[in-house]
């Protein structure tokens, strides 16, 4: 199985949109302040995104769970 690049991109453009959503709501309703939620939303999306994307990266690299799958490293 091969998986391209572009599939961990989208993958990580995608799920950090829909976690910056529900953290940038959290720190709103725990903040009670919505500059606050969008503040704390708007670090977390440029902080996370780089993250994911690297972890995604090596659990593809990584052969734990899989089987018969031989290491492309």
């Amino acid at each position: 199985m091969n998986v391209s690049k572009k599939r961990h991109v989208a993958k990580t453009i995608t799920w950090r949109i829909l976690a910056t959503l529900t953290t940038t709501i959290i720190a709103w309703i725990i903040s009670g302040d919505p500059k606050t939620g969008f503040a704390v939303g708007g670090i977390e999306f440029f902080v996370k995104m780089p993250v994911y994307y690297f972890h995604e990266r090596l659990w593809y690299r990584s052969n734990f769970g899989l089987n018969n799958r031989k290491s492309e490293k």
